[in-house]
């Protein structure tokens, strides 16, 4: 975390200084704005707290309720999402909160007793250590808590607006603020008035039941299961040893239970197989009260017991997997014309609960949309730059709906119907990775380029999320995680991985830096010439040598920008190898160098020699305009 470099701070540096809109932001929702949000869930809450970095943009986000959520129905916090956090600044607390998943335990009939459980398996929740950050379960409403923080505290000052319902809206072709939104006050004060607001751009994440998707005439297309389970997070008194262990439970005539434990130490959540759905049941299933589930889980359970003391909430659904044919308002790609609204999260693709994907792939469709918005509406990025939403996203939700169809439908399996008796044990295992968030790869497009030089840093492949390595900080020796410097602050990443040169001799890594400042034709002078291009860019290297053998005053200036209004020396970009642990091997990195550019979603976007300028050039040019 830096700061100080506006001058002294002495309260919690977590609070941003406030510019742009964010010095005199209006309390009331103001009749025009630049972008308008719709529902503070995962998707709207996390593009709020990117765009809160943005202070000139005019970002407002509504809500129907009146206030925060206080239960949420999902839990389930994917290690790509704590890694997320951790570029938002809170990845440390709400994993002091959580619950944290370290291994699943199988229970399955016993082969003498049919009729009880016993357990048959543990398994690693991370046997391969594909991440550094944990698998955690905490209440969805904290996680909301902590983006609505990120969002106040953020430049642009973003707060939800309470007790707004969207009712419609239109686009008209032309104009500054094209999108007209109908709203109404449902809470507060000003209860029952109808107004309109006038938007640049319109985000829908509003839900399954999203009013904006059918305003823009998307309709989601799927099926149903006909398996209707019950979910409860109960507060209860039991004999069964596994009880604050994520378990996977299958009874030979009971059905399954998928086992949650959640966060305080008491709390739990179990997914109770209710069976199978019969022709137009399914209002009396949806109806079946909270004792019929209790009932079921023991039966499931035998021979141990459920005492349930207190129930915090349950619901019943049904497995549907459902997924909409566009993520925005453009009905013909082919038509040139480019969105102005947009869906998120299960406004667009909806799914089981039991793989824990709802909350963490909505918030990736919200980091993925945010920081393009802000390009775009700062005026660095053409508005080119929007479609690529929609041509990124859906393959994901696609890829997620058919995950979650093969987990779902083992889950729902009767033991004696596996031919393998370890099957669903060996399916966790192998696909770990999916649900970890780390499977997603964006195809070749105009942020993402083809894997031409991808021999040069093997390790991290281009299209997927930059996977971290320790190097150690010049200017103070200490050993970081490299990608856990990058923060959600919307810039674009280089980092120089350097020949084996040292920093003060005439190399390949010295000829990029000084390009890099002098050039006309280097991203950072098209975005802003000068120092201001710390704005747009974080550029860092990491040396081959370690770091007492790198001289910081023989390293090229553009690894040490000057920031603030004092023009301070930034030192904190200058790594050499970690003692224990060198990168370059760790990550595949060629001993020639290689640039490697990440996206500020922390996607890689390109991986390059250090010699080819050209290249960069030609990629930055269709994306970066020059700011104002």
């Amino acid at each position: 975390m830096q700061f100080h470099h506006y001058g002294y701070v002495s309260g919690d540096p977590r609070v941003q200084p406030a510019l742009g809109e964010g010095l005199d932001r209006p309390e009331a929702l103001p009749d025009e704005v630049d972008v308008l949000i719709v529902g503070t869930g995962p998707a709207g809450m996390i593009m709020a707290a990117q765009l809160a970095q943005f202070p000139h943009i005019r970002t407002r986000i509504i809500e129907r309720r009146a206030g925060r959520l206080e239960i949420g129905h999902a839990d389930g916090i994917q290690a790509r999402s704590v890694e997320t956090f951790q570029a938002f600044g809170f990845a440390d607390r709400i994993t002091a909160e959580a619950y944290r998943i370290t291994e699943m335990a199988f229970w399955k009939p016993d082969p003498e007793r049919p009729e009880y459980i016993i357990r048959t398996a543990r398994t690693a929740d991370d046997p391969e250590g594909i991440s550094e950050f944990p698998h955690l379960i905490v209440n969805q409403a904290r996680v909301l808590d902590y983006l609505a923080e990120s969002a106040a505290n953020g430049p642009a000052r973003i707060r939800p607006d309470f007790g707004i319902e969207f009712k419609g809206l239109t686009v008209e072709e032309e104009g500054d603020y094209p999108v007209t939104v109908a709203l109404a006050q449902v809470a507060g004060p000003e209860e029952g008035r109808e107004r309109t607001v006038r938007a640049k751009y319109v985000v829908g994440c509003d839900g399954a039941r999203s009013g904006v998707r059918r305003a823009i005439g998307c309709t989601l297309a799927g099926d149903q299961a006909n398996h209707a389970w019950g979910v409860m997070d109960v507060l209860a008194r039991t004999d069964f040893p596994d009880i604050r262990t994520k378990c996977a439970i299958q009874s030979h005539a009971g059905g399954s239970i998928l086992l949650i434990p959640r966060e305080g130490g008491h709390l739990f959540r179990m997914y109770v197989d209710l069976g199978e759905v019969p022709a137009d049941g399914s209002s009396a299933v949806r109806n079946t009260p909270i004792e019929r589930i209790i009932a079921k889980a023991n039966e499931i359970l035998t021979p141990y017991t459920l005492d349930v003391r207190n129930v915090a909430w349950h619901s019943v659904y049904e497995v549907g997997h459902r997924l909409t044919d566009r993520f925005d308002d453009v009905e013909n790609p082919d038509s040139g014309r480019l969105p102005r609204v947009f869906i998120t999260g299960d406004a667009c693709h909806t799914h089981s609960a039991k793989a824990g994907q709802g909350m963490n792939v909505s918030m990736q469709d919200g980091f993925n949309l945010g920081w393009k918005l802000g390009h775009v509406l700062s005026g660095c990025s053409p508005a080119s730059l929007l479609s690529t939403y929609s041509t990124e996203r859906q393959v994901v939700a696609r890829n997620l709906i058919d995950f979650d169809k093969q987990w779902s439908t083992m889950m729902a399996k009767h033991p004696e119907a596996f031919e393998d008796p370890n099957e669903l044990e060996a399916f966790y295992t192998r696909t770990i990775e999916f649900p970890a968030g780390f499977m997603t790869e964006y195809e070749p497009s105009l942020i993402t380029h083809a894997a031409d030089h991808q021999a040069l840093a093997t390790g991290f492949p281009i299209g997927k999320r930059f996977k971290s390595a320790r190097a150690s900080r010049v200017c103070d020796g200490n050993p970081l995680q490299l990608g856990h410097q990058a923060r959600a602050d919307g810039r674009w990443r280089f980092y120089v991985f350097a020949d084996t040169a040292s920093p003060g001799a005439d190399s390949k890594t010295r000829h990029l830096a000084e390009w890099l400042v002098h050039s006309p034709d280097s991203p950072l002078n098209a975005a802003l010439p000068g120092g201001a291009w710390v704005d747009w860019f974080d550029v860092k290297v990491i040396y081959q040598q370690r770091h007492e053998d790198v001289a910081m005053g023989e390293v090229p200036s553009v690894f040490t920008p000057e920031v603030g209004p004092f023009a301070l020396l930034d030192l904190e970009n200058v790594y050499g190898v970690a003692a224990d642990e060198d990168i370059f091997e760790v990550r595949g990195i060629d001993r020639a160098g290689a640039l490697v550019v990440v996206r500020p979603d922390q996607y890689v976007a390109n991986v390059l020699p250090l010699t080819a300028t050209d290249e960069l050039a030609a990629f930055f040019k269709p994306i970066l305009m020059r700011c104002p």
